[in-house]
């Protein structure tokens, strides 16, 4: 009962090394030639194809709710002047490589986890070993790229739906001014909280399509399986978009200090 309980307790120890594993062969791939420029184009219309329009959809949720929350606490306080820097803050450094990370997640990644799985059962991958062409060279870096390229022009998507609708909100429903919603821009944003939410993005993307192809390409059981896969990819990612958003969060903060007003 011991060995089985010690084998229980270990066996995510051995799943995080076996993905950090498969992380460093996918960087590796990264530059080995030829890159399989038709895959990743292919794979990046893809994913763009499923993923923009709910992320059009999910912003302006994103931008009207964070508007409604920031404009109230600041109207607490007397300063609604800096409410539209109070939103595009919250829209541009959390809400927008948040969304963009769980829509690519659950849409781009679970596609790729069933992809990939779909060819491990049908034994498509160990065919392809066979011809000597490498599985993750050939398959796995182009969607990776691919996922990475396209998150962050969803995350520049979110941004600017995100802080449109938030000023749509509060101009109509908290009595705004759209002068003072403009020009508050700049008085607390700064041109590095633009680049951490891209950097977000780009990390986030890497890390759906990398959790994503390790678990279709090690998928087993037949179609069960491959839905097993995919679902495990999905939660894996949000848990580890989750944790890594407040790692880059917290350096973020101590590397650049806030613009005050």
């Amino acid at each position: 009962m011991s060995s089985i309980t010690s084998a229980r307790v270990l066996r995510p120890v051995g799943t995080a090394g076996k993905l950090f594993a498969f992380g460093l062969d996918v960087g590796r791939g990264l530059f080995k030639r030829p890159f399989q420029w038709r895959e990743f184009l292919q794979q990046a219309w893809f994913i763009a194809s499923v993923t923009i329009i709910p992320t059009a959809l999910v912003a302006i949720p994103f931008g009207a709710v964070i508007a409604l929350q920031v404009g109230g606490l600041i109207k607490q306080f007397g300063a609604q002047s800096f409410t539209g820097s109070a939103s595009v803050l919250a829209v541009v450094r959390e809400a927008g490589p948040i969304a963009t990370s769980l829509l690519i997640a659950g849409a781009g990644g679970s596609a790729i986890a069933a992809d990939l799985g779909a060819r491990k059962i049908r034994e498509e991958l160990d065919a392809m070993m066979v011809l000597g062409i490498d599985p993750i060279h050939r398959l796995v870096v182009p969607r990776v790229l691919a996922c990475m390229f396209v998150a962050v022009f969803l995350n520049g998507l979110v941004s600017v739906v995100g802080v449109i609708g938030g000023y749509v909100f509060n101009v109509i429903l908290q009595d705004g001014t759209p002068g003072s919603y403009l020009a508050s821009f700049t008085a607390l944003a700064q041109l590095p909280d633009l680049w951490q939410g891209m950097a977000k993005a780009l990390v986030f993307g890497l890390i759906a399509a990398i959790v994503a192809a390790y678990k279709g390409m090690n998928a087993g059981g037949g179609p069960k399986g491959v839905g097993d896969a995919v679902n495990e990819a999905v939660v894996i990612t949000f848990l580890l978009l989750f944790i890594v958003n407040f790692v880059m969060s917290a350096i973020y903060f101590q590397l650049v200090p806030p613009k005050t007003g």
